[in-house]
């Protein structure tokens, strides 16, 4: 792929706006894989004790009044955001109409920490178009042909991407309380250097651990906006969130992703048999034997994508496009080469650096499930929706459904189809206070695999609709 299609495909994602907090970007398959790993170290660990209401984040939570961010100086930020203007990239075709910006915020002058965004205006309706953030596992080429939105990448947390901190026991002290400390002070100090939007409609999406990040920086900002106008700091206009194939909760996502394995013809009898026997989803005190047949179905599996099981791997040798779509699952690797070129990273303002699709950080807290925040967002009255692709193997729609089961939710508008492009694109269902919105034919990352559906879907959550019927 040559440098002109690498910088379009990226061009072409910016025009939805996003925030994406991420630890492992590009193809999803590299985030995915690692999120397989961070799955099997909690499994092993039998990490069921780390209840989300005694967890570091609610920790942090209780002694808000005690945070405070300053702000910086007008003048200066302005000069700030015209530097970090991009005045283009590196094989970017003529015809671009949007204002793009990269650079750094920093979080902690003495510490050296730093994290790096991207932002893109939208190219039809800035000045009244919502600022959406997406904290993803992973950066997908989405591919929509309109605006709909303006736009943030945010690599964090430090230590990822260009993101960085000078005091190295910052890579050793990351999980999800300081990622969502870390994301609430960037927007903060962000809305700083543009100030036009802090009174503007914002909404959170994100896709995979996205179902802890999300969530998470949701209840964060709705906290602290309880205190913000007192102590004359931003109060975040926070409309609503949408988590897409996220994983939720340890014990009901694990047991989704075995069902959908023999649901969908990917394991056998046997060891579905053997995992409904041995393995406690309740107490989540998985036995050995237990342990066994989860094994033996994983083995069963074989050599496919996971993420997406009906897609062919990144193969040279053979069509590297998914059937009825555009996805290449080689794109990790235009990717990879595209930011590591100098003349990129100069071009985006970033520090000279070998960037890679994903770091190695170690990762303190994780609760073992997000349902209290989820049921705490709820009570708030934002829009919260839970999306999921119908051909990922990882975080399956099985999961999804029973994470939202658990949460005992009566039903207000009854399953049914909706429409993409005259085609179904999946199907909805309304509870109180959540919608589940299925997306047919997309895998882990919904906007990759389904671009065109990604954004039916996104379109209408932004407008506070259900997607359509016909």
């Amino acid at each position: 792929m040559n440098l002109m299609m690498i910088s379009l495909k990226l061009l072409l994602f910016m025009n939805l706006s996003i925030i994406i907090i991420t630890t492992c970007k590009a193809n999803p398959n590299q985030q995915g894989e690692h999120l397989s790993k961070f799955i099997h170290s909690k499994r092993s660990h039998n990490n069921n004790n780390n209840n989300p209401s005694s967890s570091s984040l609610e920790a942090f939570l209780s002694h808000l009044p005690q945070l405070h961010v300053v702000d910086d100086d007008d003048d200066q930020e302005s000069k700030l955001k015209e530097d970090d203007k991009v005045e283009g990239l590196p094989g970017q075709p003529e015809g671009v109409d949007f204002d793009q910006y990269a650079g750094y915020i920093t979080l902690d002058a003495n510490k050296g920490k730093a994290l790096f965004y991207y932002f893109v205006e939208s190219p039809q309706n800035s000045s009244t178009n919502p600022l959406l953030l997406w904290l993803n596992g992973g950066i997908c080429f989405i591919q929509f042909n309109m605006a709909v939105a303006n736009v943030i990448f945010l690599e964090s947390p430090a230590g990822v991407g260009f993101s960085y901190s000078n005091t190295s026991s910052d890579y050793a002290e990351i999980g999800d309380s300081i990622t969502a400390l870390d994301s609430y002070t960037f927007l903060v100090k962000w809305l700083e250097r543009f100030p036009h939007y802090k009174t503007r409609d914002f909404f959170i999406t994100g896709e995979s651990y996205a179902g802890h990040y999300v969530p998470q920086l949701a209840h964060t900002i709705l906290s602290y906006n309880n205190i913000a106008a007192s102590i004359h700091q931003t109060v975040i206009n926070l409309k609503g969130i949408a988590v897409g194939n996220g994983w939720i909760d340890d014990n009901l996502c694990t047991k989704g992703m075995y069902d959908y394995y023999w649901s969908h013809a990917l394991s056998s009898d046997e060891s579905h048999s053997g995992i409904e026997k041995y393995c406690d989803y309740v107490s989540g005190n998985f036995s050995y034997e237990c342990i066994k047949y989860m094994n033996m179905a994983d083995v069963e599996v074989g050599d496919i994508d996971i993420y997406n099981i009906y897609a062919p791997p990144c193969d040279s040798s053979s069509s590297s496009k998914s059937p009825g779509n555009d996805f290449d699952p080689c794109s990790d690797h235009y990717t990879m080469s595209y930011l590591n070129l100098p003349e990129v990273q100069k071009a985006l303002h970033a520090k000279a650096t070998n960037w890679s699709s994903c770091s190695l950080v170690g990762w303190t807290d994780s609760p073992a499930s997000i349902l209290p925040t989820i049921n705490r967002l709820i009570s708030s009255n934002i829009s919260i929706w839970i999306y999921s692709g119908d051909t990922d193997g990882r975080v399956p729609i099985t999961s999804s459904r029973y994470s939202i089961n658990a949460l005992k939710l009566p039903v207000q508008t009854p399953w049914r189809s909706w429409y993409s492009a005259n085609q179904v694109g999946g199907y909805v269902v309304g509870y109180k206070g959540l919608t589940l919105v299925t997306v047919r034919g997309a895998g882990h990352t919904v906007p990759s695999y389904q671009p065109q559906r990604a954004l039916t879907m996104i379109s209408y959550f932004l407008n506070g609709e259900l997607p359509p019927k016909n």
